[in-house]
């Protein structure tokens, strides 16, 4: 037997004022987005902004339904949007925003299990890394240099 040690980096950039202008744009972008959010079940809205290395900016928001799986995160409402729309696009980066209608949202929320699987997906079609920046409503930006920070050991093709 043997034990395996595995380990994350992030950035951490104390408030959106320190983020660079071009992420501080996104990121404005995820947050505007995120208040047309549709989430009367769970109060909890989410903003995703994703720039494409042909510098467009896809937008998405969680959309809920009264049938739970039915719903999507704003992250995979973003990514597939891009994808459908530039599917030879590759996405540099991501920034993400959540706040709550029933509490102060002030960590850093980072993307759920499904949607850093679909993340990773993208990783691997465009066999680059996508940064990742994820905040609350307000307060401290973690910044991932890739979905494999956040889910290191990721099922992918390979595997199938």
């Amino acid at each position: 037997m043997k034990k395996v040690t595995i380990s994350t980096e992030f950035t951490v950039f104390e408030n959106i004022e320190q983020l660079p202008k071009e992420i501080k744009d996104l990121m404005k972008k995820a947050i505007e987005i995120r208040k047309k959010a549709y989430a009367p079940y769970s109060k909890f809205k989410v903003g995703a902004a994703i720039l494409l290395d042909n510098g467009k900016i896809i937008l998405g928001s969680n959309q809920e339904n009264a049938a739970y799986p039915s719903g999507l995160c704003a992250e995979r409402v973003a990514i597939f949007q891009a994808g459908a729309i530039y599917p030879d696009g590759k996405i540099l980066k991501l920034a993400i925003s959540a706040t709550s209608e029933e509490k102060p949202v002030l960590s850093p929320i980072p993307p759920c299990g499904s949607c850093r699987q679909s993340i990773a997906e993208y990783e691997f079609k465009q066999n680059s890394p996508i940064e990742i920046y994820f905040m609350g409503e307000s307060g401290e930006i973690y910044k991932s240099d890739s979905l494999t920070n956040l889910l290191p050991l990721v099922f992918d093709k390979n595997y199938l």
